[in-house]
């Protein structure tokens, strides 16, 4: 296990000072009407050797957004430049429905965002046989790949973390002994049915990003018809209370900014908690709160309703 992630830790220094990424695209799946594809960035020259992968799922309500958002792709060369393969996915975006159906009532659209996510996590798992289906073509470590998201990637990542620990059916799309090195979330939650977030096992090294004026996705805990809707805050206090390795970088008076933002200006933790958490496999709890001087103060109490209004205005 020592080697292990000394080999990543080595890969990510080595290759931080060179070459340029490169992109390819892959079709990974089709599920009905959706052709789901993947771009694969690589730094240039290759190297010989298993390297890390970051699997990055994007944002956009789960309405919109695309894998390749200019926005996002500084961050995949960044990483790609350090020697971790990053892999940006499609995914079905189930909250298109809402929309088309033009029923915004909070019923309606918890019923079908607890589908929503149910797909979304369904295709991160696919996308993730895909990268180990071509492990050895691609030169990609498969104790080492990471799941990575923003706003409803972030959603996507941490309940496929969950699925793998509490054993869903969807995650026999992966082999029974698989599970993430590591999970980033930019500004995530998870949904869950009940009063508690419940994890089986222990999960992997968590990093959670989030502002707690967030208006379009909790960053405490929010309870709706039997639901509940559980943000960074609360699940970084569950890991606490769990002793399990994690990362909480909290934002006061931070808007949805953060779930993109730190992909720019929170390079050195990102790059901390891989080095540290996931490939060093150091049993940290690290809690990190920010407060910009000056910054206006913003509302924080929000309800379903409102983070519906939010999502969709």
């Amino acid at each position: 296990m020592k080697k292990w992630w000394m080999v990543c830790a080595a890969l990510v220094c080595v290759l931080s000072a060179q070459g340029q990424a490169v992109r390819q695209m892959y079709l990974y799946a089709v599920k009905g009407a959706d052709s789901l594809y993947l771009d694969r960035y690589e730094a240039v020259p290759a190297v010989s050797g298993a390297r890390p992968c970051m699997i990055f799922v994007f944002g956009g309500g789960f309405v919109d957004g695309t894998r390749d958002d200019a926005r996002y792709v500084p961050f995949f060369e960044y990483m790609a430049a350090k020697g971790i393969t990053v892999v940006s996915i499609d995914y079905r975006l189930g909250l298109r429905e809402v929309i088309a159906s033009g029923d915004f009532s909070a019923g309606h659209v918890v019923g079908t965002f607890m589908r929503t996510v149910a797909m979304a996590t369904e295709d991160l798992y696919d996308a993730t046989a895909y990268v180990l289906a071509n492990a050895e073509r691609w030169r990609v470590d498969p104790a080492c790949i990471v799941a990575c998201g923003s706003s409803a990637g972030a959603v996507t990542v941490l309940h496929g973390e969950l699925g793998l620990c509490n054993r869903i059916e969807a995650a026999a799309r992966l082999p029974e002994s698989f599970d993430y090195a590591g999970v980033i979330s930019f500004a995530g939650a998870i949904f869950y049915p009940g009063g508690e977030l419940r994890w089986n096992r222990r999960p992997a090294p968590i990093q959670l990003f989030h502002g707690d004026a967030d208006a379009n996705v909790p960053y405490g805990a929010v309870r709706e018809q039997g639901m509940g809707f559980f943000g960074s805050e609360y699940i970084a206090a569950q890991l606490t209370a769990l002793g399990a390795p994690h990362y909480f970088y909290s934002a006061t008076d931070a808007d949805h900014r953060m779930a993109v933002d730190p992909m720019e200006e929170n390079r050195y933790e990102i790059d901390a908690f891989l080095q540290k958490l996931v490939f060093g496999r150091e049993p940290l709890i690290v809690d990190t709160r920010v407060s910009r001087i000056g910054a206006p103060v913003l509302p924080k109490d929000f309800t379903i309703a409102d983070y519906i209004q939010s999502n969709f205005r």
